[in-house]
């Protein structure tokens, strides 16, 4: 019960500190900051520029595989490294695809656990609809 009423007293207190509006009330006392994703930009490539990486030229997409069967895919990133401290920056456009829809020319950048989630697709679409599908 003495909880209660002190949590109760507690609340009035804040209340009122945050009061805004009206002739004569005090101003909120504590500030917003508002922040912008170009501000994050510039504190994000500042910390990069510390690590020292270097851009990589001449990457023309980049696939990441998850484990939910879907492909992470960059088109045309800006790619940067610093092996120094072991730490890659893609940067670009993302878009979330099935692994059916990019199949034709992503095969060879499959590795053994793309191709056994791969290898389940197929045998689900199998039982599915019937169709063969060999790999």
């Amino acid at each position: 019960m003495k909880e209660s009423i002190m949590n109760q007293e507690k609340l009035a207190k804040l209340q009122a500190q945050v009061r805004i509006g009206g002739k004569g009330s005090a101003r909120r006392k504590k500030k917003v900051v508002h922040r912008t994703a170009t501000a994050d930009d510039k504190k994000l490539q500042f910390s990069l520029k510390k690590l020292g990486v270097n851009n990589i030229s001449g990457i023309e997409e980049v696939n990441m595989f998850t484990n939910q069967g879907t492909v992470i895919h960059f088109n045309n990133p800006k790619v940067q490294a610093s092996l120094a401290a072991n730490t890659f920056t893609i940067t670009g456009h993302a878009e979330n695809k099935q692994l059916t829809e990019m199949l034709p020319g992503i095969l060879n950048q499959l590795g053994a656990d793309s191709l056994t989630s791969l290898r389940r697709l197929a045998e689900t679409l199998h039982s599915v609809s019937g169709c063969i599908l060999t790999i």
